[in-house]
């Protein structure tokens, strides 16, 4: 009797075991059409509240599942949703390939990303793995070098003073968005990408368009186009801290947490600080980063998406280029094949020199002006000619509908802000020789002394010894702007074959640019008699007065596009017309109008 218990008892525990296994279902989901991976798809058990999202391969996992008989549905919006009958009964790989209705319904649309064996345009893709592995804290264009005809170099080594160029062509001929919105100056088409700080931690992925392409808005893209898209659907549910440590004093702490996707809802937060003294002399960094972005799917057919992004910061900078053998000698004379009475002209710093910056006794303690008021400079012991700071926020709101399987309309409203400027000389200013006793423009490369000029400034009377004031100052270039617009694109499937696609582009900026006094040097005023507005007691000019000019801009501007695209087995191609105006105003605040 006893043994007949004890294996009744042990057929009981097996039977409790098996019930209690826990299975993993898993698998890939892609898009049918074109065997794209998808984003932020969500899979889910039907009648249970067990299910995920498809990451940033497409990948999705949802664990805990008890054996037994589901109905598992894969749901993307712009997509057919797919149910699958499975009998679970172990680990199971499940993959979903979905038909496209049109157009997927999320931010690459916008961004207008091309597709393989799709587009006509030679384009390479970077994903969040890549990012990660490759970026770490440089800037975004970094990334790039590996890309076929792109170069993309740090220049003199300062934060965010990086520049990228497609088959030869500069950022004013690069069309650069984020997120589906066109963030090249407005004036003149250049980025900085020091506003941009700390957007490489929220970047999902990049795609990098060379040469002419299938991009429909009004921007200068003849040398190519770069698309940053930071899905907050992409992200994986959690928090996130990482901890960054580097050469010269680098720390950079990031902070993330993603919710994933919940439902109909999600979002994904990101905050950066980042200091340093710089590798190159006196670059250092001090900067914050943010970045927000929220999706909310109204429906099965309508997505609503808000991104909020922006980097305060300020940065020492080395701007002056140096003849080679300044740097070294040996490299000039055996890379370069200087003689060595080339090398008798160039008095040799070191590989980290940096002309942009100086010492200065620190009895000094002249306060200095930037983003209207005063405060200390950033070292006691030196003063930075060149210094960059600024604030370029941009908040955009993004609505896409897909009305019928064969017509959808995606549309983002959009907000820039931009405050700050970068420092420089204006005036006389005394020079330092590489030498001592010669000549500072015969001895590169010479450096400001700052203490003769303060002395100079301190001293300037005339022969009554009344004050002239400085004869030489640091001052800010400031640009000060806001910019709206609105970007429209409906698409219309004819057949299998065609697509056409028609579209707006609306935007409307205003720039202040001027100068102002950013430090004194040692002396009570700075006299400027370029405006013709002043009074003579107003043409001495303190910390934050305005000289050299004062000028705002605006721009107007308006586009319109109809293109269609054709595609058959290996047979593609597309035609675009487009429309587009500008009207710029201009207003000098230093002179009556003409």
């Amino acid at each position: 009797m006893m043994k007949i218990y004890k294996t009744l008892v042990l057929m009981l525990m097996l039977s409790s075991v098996l019930l209690a296994q826990k299975y993993t279902l898993s698998g890939t989901v892609t898009s049918k059409e074109s065997g794209e991976k998808l984003v932020g798809a969500n899979v889910f058990v039907k009648g249970t509240t067990m299910g995920a999202a498809s990451d940033e391969n497409g990948n999705y996992k949802i664990p805990s599942l008890k054996a037994g008989t589901y109905t598992v549905v894969c749901s993307y919006i712009g997509f057919e949703t797919v149910e699958e009958n499975i009998n679970l009964t172990n680990n199971m790989e499940l993959n979903f390939s979905l038909k496209d209705y049109q157009f997927s319904l999320n931010v690459t649309v916008l961004a207008e990303r091309a597709k393989e064996r799709e587009t006509p345009v030679a384009f390479t893709n970077i994903d969040k793995k890549q990012m990660e592995q490759q970026l770490g804290s440089r800037d975004i264009p970094l990334i790039l070098n590996t890309t076929p005809s792109v170069y993309a170099t740090a220049q003199g080594g300062g934060a965010g003073d990086a520049r990228i160029n497609i088959r030869g062509f500069d950022q004013k001929n690069i069309a650069i968005m984020i997120n589906g919105v066109p963030v090249n100056d407005m004036e003149n088409g250049w980025v900085y990408w020091s506003n941009w700080d700390g957007l490489g931690d929220a970047t999902s992925s990049i795609q990098v368009q060379r040469g002419l392409s299938a991009i429909n808005l009004a921007t200068p893209s003849i040398g190519g186009t770069m698309n940053i898209i930071s899905d907050p659907t992409s992200q994986k549910y959690g928090i996130y801290l990482k901890q960054e440590f580097g050469t010269a004093g680098f720390l950079k702490t990031t902070f993330t947490a993603s919710s994933g996707k919940m439902g109909k809802f999600s979002f994904n937060i990101n905050a950066v600080k980042k200091t340093g003294n710089g590798l190159i002399d006196k670059t250092w960094t001090d900067a914050w980063a943010y970045y927000a972005g929220l999706s909310y799917e109204l429906n099965k057919n309508n997505r609503l998406e808000l991104y909020a992004l922006g980097a305060p910061q300020r940065h020492g900078q080395n701007l002056y280029k140096q003849n080679a053998a300044a740097y070294s000698h040996d490299f000039a004379k055996n890379e370069l094949g200087y003689s060595d009475s080339d090398l008798t002209s160039v008095y040799e710093k070191g590989r980290f020199y940096n002309q942009n910056w100086a010492p200065v006794d620190p009895s000094y303690t002249g306060k200095q002006w930037w983003n209207e008021g005063e405060g200390s400079r950033y070292s006691p012991d030196f003063i930075n000619e060149r210094e960059n700071f600024f604030h370029k926020p941009i908040v955009n709101l993004n609505w896409y509908s897909q009305f019928s399987k064969k017509f959808s309309l995606y549309t983002t409203a959009y907000w820039s802000g931009g405050h700050g400027g970068g420092t420089g000389t204006y005036g006389s200013l005394v020079r330092q020789p590489a030498v001592p006793g010669n000549a500072w423009y015969k001895s590169p490369p010479w450096s400001w002394d700052w203490n003769a000029t303060i002395d100079r400034n301190k001293n300037n009377t005339d022969s009554t010894g009344a004050d002239l004031g400085s004869r030489g100052i640091l001052r800010n270039s400031r640009n000060n702007q806001w910019t709206v617009g609105l970007i429209s694109k409906a698409y219309w499937k004819v057949d299998d074959n065609w697509k056409t696609s028609f579209g707006i582009d609306w935007r409307k900026a205003e720039i202040d640019h001027f100068r102002e006094v950013r430090d004194l040097l040692g002396g009570s005023y700075y006299l400027y008699t370029g405006n013709q507005f002043d009074t003579p007691d107003q043409q001495k000019k303190g910390l934050g007065d305005k000289i050299a000019y004062y000028n705002t801009n605006t721009v107007d501007w308006f586009g319109t596009y109809l293109q269609a695209e054709y595609s058959k087995d290996k047979v593609s191609a597309y035609g675009t017309f487009g429309w587009s105006m500008i009207t710029y105003g201009y207003t000098n605040h230093f002179r009556t109008q003409d």
